[in-house]
């Protein structure tokens, strides 16, 4: 594939003490942006993939910096629409050892909350493209915005475009008067491939396996299940992806995933990232790994361990957006993950 990965949903601002100081602990606060499908545009971008990011911002200097940003890591920023409402805003506070992260969202009356069907020419806005993202992220914003999206990938589909939906399950967003599981099984019937986790399954697509997603420690033996079940239910998603994150501590993760094509259950290598420095957008990077490896790569075994390895490298990372090469992913795919200085 050569076309465009659009992408879209909603960017924010975010803020985020030095360090892994505690929100306002000293009054500085670092202002970078952030939000799920801008990651995974960001992302490609440095994988050498052309990307489109497509939303709806306020006409304003804020708005005016995240577009030069976006234009620095190469993004197609073209199809980026004006309308009224605010940029939205999130805080997050790093954890550390045995004290978690924690994210504060203030988006409520934002640009894309606030947003109609209609509001983005979605002719225009695909235009070259042959890839569509979204998340789960964006029709829990609000009930126009999950109007909109459902309006994108029915529009994407119809324009022949692969369809991938990482389904992101955000409790502290589903506000608006309906729940996940009532809004997100109407994307999935538009969907080629989904990212999950376990959890997300469960909220966001009603699909339950006796996986105990607070205990830390994985077993493997039923994501099979999970990955057939998703897909029994969901006949129109051809492949099914699954993060696997252990979670021993802030600092200390177990990484991996799992795919299944409705034929083949593949799982990857696992990871130990043992001194994280910012697992936000993550997820993001694993999404974008996942893409890149699909249309670039050999077998889906081969973009399996690219998406996660791609992640693993972005938990070394500041900052919402993962900034590291093709090569650099292949690098630790092939075993290059010592971390000793490149002289």
């Amino acid at each position: 594939m050569s076309g465009y990965v659009a992408t879209f949903g909603e960017i924010m601002l975010r803020l985020t003490p030095p360090g892994f100081e505690r929100l306002l602990q000293s009054p500085v606060l670092q202002a970078t942006f952030g939000g799920g499908e801008a990651n995974v545009a960001v992302s490609l971008a440095q994988l050498g993939q052309k990307s489109r990011f497509i939303t709806v911002l306020p006409p304003n200097v804020i708005t005016n910096a995240f577009l030069g940003e976006l234009r620095r890591f190469g993004v197609d920023d073209s199809q980026i629409v004006h309308g009224p409402g605010r940029l939205g805003i999130y805080f997050v506070e790093t954890g550390a050892n045995q004290r978690p992260s924690k994210v504060l969202y203030d988006r409520e009356n934002s640009a894309l909350a606030l947003a109609k069907c209609g509001a983005i020419d979605w002719t225009a806005a695909f235009k070259d493209a042959d890839w569509f993202h979204i998340t789960g992220i964006t029709p829990a914003i609000s009930a126009s915005a999950a109007e909109l999206a459902l309006e994108s990938v029915q529009a994407a589909k119809k324009l022949g475009l692969q369809v991938s939906c990482d389904l992101n399950f955000r409790q502290n967003l589903w506000k608006w008067g309906k729940m996940a599981g009532e809004v997100m099984p109407e994307l999935m019937k538009h969907t080629d491939v989904c990212i999950a986790n376990e959890e997300d399954c469960q909220k966001c697509i009603n699909v339950h396996v006796d996986i105990d997603v607070e205990s830390g420690s994985l077993e493997r033996a039923k994501y099979k299940e999970l990955c057939e079940r998703v897909v029994a239910t969901y006949p129109g998603v051809k492949m099914l992806a699954v993060t696997l994150r252990e979670s021993k501590s802030a600092s200390h993760n177990g990484w991996s995933a799992c795919l299944f094509d409705g034929k083949d259950f593949l799982l990857s290598r696992s990871y130990e990232i043992t001194h994280i420095v910012d697992r936000v957008g993550g997820g993001d990077s694993f999404a974008a790994g996942l893409i890149y490896g699909l249309r670039q790569l050999a077998t889906p075994a081969e973009a399996l361990e690219f998406a996660v390895a791609a992640s693993a490298l972005k938990h070394s990372i500041p900052g919402d957006f993962n900034r590291v090469s093709a090569e650099e992913v292949k690098a630790l795919v092939s075993g290059g993950g010592s971390g000793r200085v490149q002289r």
